[in-house]
Parts: C-alpha cells; structure tokens; sequence
C-alpha cells in the first residue's frame, strides 16, 4: 500500500491574501503560557478568506447553506486537470470538455490553472486573474459534477464581479477602462450578469465550489493529469453562508489500497 496524501490549500494566516473586500482576518492572541499557563487564540473575520468554499445562500436568498452541502459531494473520486489560464482567462465549456484526464459523471473536479503560483496580495492574482463562465459553470452542472475547485481567485471571473460594474461595485473602476483597452471589447457585453457561476454552479446544480485552491508548493502539480481521490469537510454550520476548508487529494500509486470490511 502506498497512499499518498497531498494538502491542495492554502495556509491560513493573519497577513495572507485576501479577496478586495472587508472585514480582514484579525487574530489575538488573548492567553500566553508564561502568564496565565495556557495558549489560547482569538480570531474575527469573514470566511471567504483563504481556500474556502461558498453556499447558495451567499448569492441568492432563501437557498441552501453551508450546512446543507450533503456529505457524499466532500469525498470521493476524480481528477485534477491542467487548464493554464493567462490574465482574465476564462474556464468555458470548450475547456472543460478538452480537459484531461476526462471528467467524468460524478467526478469531483480541481482545476490546475497555474495562478495558485501568484497567490499574493496582488491585482496580478485577484483583478487579473481568471474565472469560469456561466457555459462553464452549466458543462459542470450538465456533467453532474460533485464538487469544483480553481486554482485562482474565485468560481467566477473577476469582470463578473463587484471589482467592475456588478452589484456593489464598481470597486474596481480603472479595470472597466483596462479591459476594453486589452481586448478591444466591452466588460459589461463580455460580462453582463453579475456572479452567473456561482449561481450556476451551487445554486441551480447544487455543486460545492471552492476559490483559491492551491498549495505552498507543488502539490497540486503533483496530481495534475491524475485520477485521485478527494475529500474537504467545510464545518456543520447551519446558516453558514460559507466556509473555510482542507482540500485532500490522495493518490493510491499501486492501486493496492482497499477499505477493510470493518468485519
């Protein structure tokens, strides 16, 4: 038996990046060994921080939460593929069905798109970086996916968020002007609705999908173009609009690994 288990996540910490939005992740340490004998950390914040994974109900009312993910979607078989995006490159239908290994019906899906490398509090990763579709979104709900996850900055491009003229923005205004001059066209037409993905993916497909996958190495090199088996337990959280998660992916090389009986 030679299992080997790969981290597929980001280290959370005070000082990583973070999404352009607030509150920050803030942690205290309030209890110190040498004063009061124990080690105790405070922390506040939000969780669509680090490698996470959203709920429905973070974009659409009166939907599922965090808690109503059922368990057979955070593990079992699938495949890391090898998508290489370049800035505001976009993961469309036309990608995924080229994808290799080919996914499959009930695979979960993590996307090596080469930006978990630039994960940095830097517009190169968060306004540059790049998205799903909503026809990418749908190929995976048609697909009957279990469960997604990008390696960069969100389920959804950034030019189909509040970082340019959608819902609360644009917060992001210079990127409106930047866009057209980079591709010669228009953000809103290339991009008219606001978080289509997200609301494709977990609100329509029921399907988990996590942002800033990733690693601090090369671990999700490592199972890129492989069959693995995944797992990530996101907290039992009713009314949890999302979730900070350990992605797993677990690689049997001999293929001589098999659950006992419990007999």
């Amino acid at each position: 038996m030679s299992l080997k288990v790969y981290d597929l996540t980001h280290t959370f910490t005070q000082f990583m990046p973070e999404w352009p939005s607030n509150p920050s992740v803030n942690i205290d340490i309030d209890k110190f060994h040498a004063k009061d004998g124990i080690y105790q950390i405070q922390w506040e914040g939000i969780m669509h921080r680090g490698t996470h994974m959203d709920a429905p109900i973070h974009v659409t009312e009166d939907t599922p939460t965090i808690n109503d993910y059922p368990l057979w979607r955070l593990f079992g078989t699938g495949v890391c593929v090898s998508i290489p995006m370049g800035k505001w490159g976009v993961i469309n239908a036309e990608a995924l069905e080229k994808a290799t290994p080919k996914i499959k019906e009930g695979d979960i899906v993590v996307i090596n798109t080469g930006y978990q490398h630039k994960w940095a509090d830097t517009d190169e990763y968060f306004a540059y970086g790049p998205g799903a579709t909503q026809d990418g979104a749908q190929w995976l709900v048609d697909h009957k996916v279990k469960m997604v996850a990008y390696g960069c900055q969100a389920n959804d491009h950034p030019i189909a968020t509040k970082l340019v003229n959608h819902g609360l923005g644009p917060t992001h205004p210079h990127l409106i002007e930047e866009y057209k001059q980079v591709t010669g066209r228009d953000a809103a037409a290339d991009f008219p609705l606001w978080e289509p993905a997200h609301k494709t993916l977990m609100v329509k497909g029921g399907i988990p999908g996590i942002e800033n996958a990733g690693d601090d190495g090369d671990a999700m090199d490592a199972v890129t173009g492989k069959r693995c088996t995944f797992m990530c337990f996101p907290w039992r959280w009713p009314g949890g609009d999302g979730c900070i998660v350990r992605l797993l992916a677990i690689v049997d090389e001999d293929g001589s690994f098999r659950f006992e009986t419990g007999n």
